[in-house]
């Protein structure tokens, strides 16, 4: 058995990642297990938006909101190259909602957050949108409005980075198999992906599970889940819908609101649903029930016929919600809960509940706070103006995009785009001394080189195809099913 450690993590999505980054950085002694891949379940599975959530203030979360959206801009000048802006077209609908109710809505929007680096909300008309022409209803009135996106998985192992960076260990496909108290600390056994047990003794537990939280609270017996909600949102990948770099916030007849985004330059994404769920979920899967809403949803919105046949990729994702069983599954809040044990019942459990990608490095703050307090460890805050590794770009985006072309002038512009903002600055890690494309070694199909591989799996904690194709680049969308069978055999 190791030495003890200082705070032991359960979970590597986004929340279990950001609070290692959070309290490495503070200079205590951390493990994390994950029990997949990084990433590998709800947090590579959201609407790949960083954002404020304008539609929680129609129930009255201003709170939620407005840390949110101060979030968003600490995440855009944290990891510019992850976390960039986006602009949002809503048609109005007086059926769903009135004009000014949705103006009010916005202008709170652009202040709730305080300073903003975003353009602020306006009206415009669709007609003189170059995004609208494919719409069903090309006309009539609109408003766009600022938000931002990212790349889930990748902010995900941007802050396991960090974390082992500042001497975190990350262990992934381990799986906690047994947690014991110990008088003041606890006993943890893992069993990894060979088979092989390993025990760790820690001071302080972190249950960041995500959707198996309460698989895990029964194992530390910590009573913290009562109100806890499973509740699965899918999403669709369709040829692109609409020219422009915009995208499209619809309201729905049933008054839920429907993300259309640009997604990897040759598709759009569509969603989301929200379900009550039951199960394993890593057997969370789009079911026909989904398909038929969200294309019924897209079929009202565009004028193209969109059929089963078009739907390229999904996904779907099951987040553990807090909320009471009678309430409506889209309505429950995204607002996160930190459960910490009392300090009678022996060593501390710290709990996670919900919570959403936006506000992960807060609810980190919050969550270390906390641990660092019944630890007796005072040290300041940090991670809201330290750069998340690979967005340290002096001059920011534009200027290290012109330093990287001149540096690897052969790389055709999209892939030298995809791979400045997967690695940012770190991306001279993954090119190296490259001089052609032909020095990156092995070609796999689309931009995906050997030379990216190698460092996924040395750096990155990628093990499988799976890893680097559907989360760590996006490549599986790109690949012929021969280019992926091959890559799969070769990994």
């Amino acid at each position: 058995m190791s030495k003890i450690v200082d705070v032991f993590i359960i979970g590597g999505g986004i929340n279990g990642a950001g609070i290692a980054r959070d309290a490495a950085g503070r200079g205590l002694s951390v493990i994390l297990c994950e029990q997949g891949d990084l990433a590998g379940a709800t947090s590579s599975a959201s609407t790949k938006m960083v954002h404020g959530g304008l539609r929680y203030l129609e129930y009255y979360e201003f709170g939620l909101v407005r840390e949110a959206l101060a979030e968003r801009e600490r995440l855009l000048r944290i990891a510019p190259h992850l976390v960039t802006p986006l602009r949002l077209i809503l048609p109005h609908n007086a059926n769903m909602r009135p004009a000014m109710m949705i103006r009010a809505g916005l202008w709170l929007y652009d202040r709730l957050g305080g300073r903003s680096s975003l353009p602020r909300s306006g009206g415009l008309r669709l007609g003189q949108c170059v995004e609208a022409q494919t719409l069903a209803q090309p006309r009539g009135r609109a408003f766009a409005y600022s938000d931002a996106r990212a790349d889930d998985a990748r902010l995900v192992v941007a802050n396991a980075l960090d974390a082992a960076e500042h001497g975190a260990k990350i262990h992934t496909r381990t799986k906690v198999t047994g947690c014991v108290r110990e008088g003041d600390h606890w006993i943890i056994s893992a069993k990894n992906s060979a088979g092989k047990t390993r025990t760790w003794r820690t001071r302080l537990l972190v249950n960041a599970a995500g959707p198996w939280v309460d698989a895990m609270d029964k194992c530390t017996k910590a009573k913290a889940v009562s109100h806890m909600r499973l509740v699965k949102g899918s999403h669709i990948i369709l040829p692109t819908l609409f020219d422009g770099p915009r995208g499209f916030l619809f309201q729905n007849d049933d008054r839920r609101v429907l993300f259309a985004l640009p997604y990897q330059g040759e598709f759009t994404l569509f969603g989301t649903t929200d379900t009550p769920y039951e199960g394993d979920p890593y057997g969370a899967k789009l079911d026909e029930k989904e398909r038929d809403y969200l294309l019924d949803a897209v079929n009202r919105f565009f004028a193209k016929a969109t059929t089963r046949e078009d739907i390229i990729w999904s996904y779907s994702g099951v987040r553990a919600l807090f909320g009471d069983e009678e309430m409506d599954a889209s309505k429950l809040s995204r607002e996160y809960h930190l459960e910490l044990s009392d300090k009678s019942a022996g060593a501390p459990v710290l709990t996670v509940l919900g919570g959403k990608i936006t506000i992960f490095r807060a609810l980190a703050e919050k969550a270390v706070d906390q641990l660092a307090e019944r630890l007796g460890h005072d040290a300041p805050h940090w991670t809201g103006t330290t750069a998340l590794p690979g967005g340290d770009m002096e001059g920011g985006l534009k200027a290290f995009e012109t330093k990287i072309t001149a540096q690897y002038p052969f790389l055709p512009e999209p892939m030298r785009q995809r791979l400045i903002h997967a690695y940012g600055t770190r991306i001279t890690r993954v090119l190296g001394t490259a001089n052609s494309l032909s020095d990156l070694g092995v070609h796999f199909g689309a931009d995906l080189y050997a030379a990216e591989v190698d460092y996924l799996k040395a750096q990155e904690w990628a093990s499988c195809a799976e890893d680097v194709l559907w989360r760590r680049t996006k490549r599986g969308l790109f690949l012929t099913e021969a280019e992926k069978k091959a890559f799969s055999k070769a990994f």
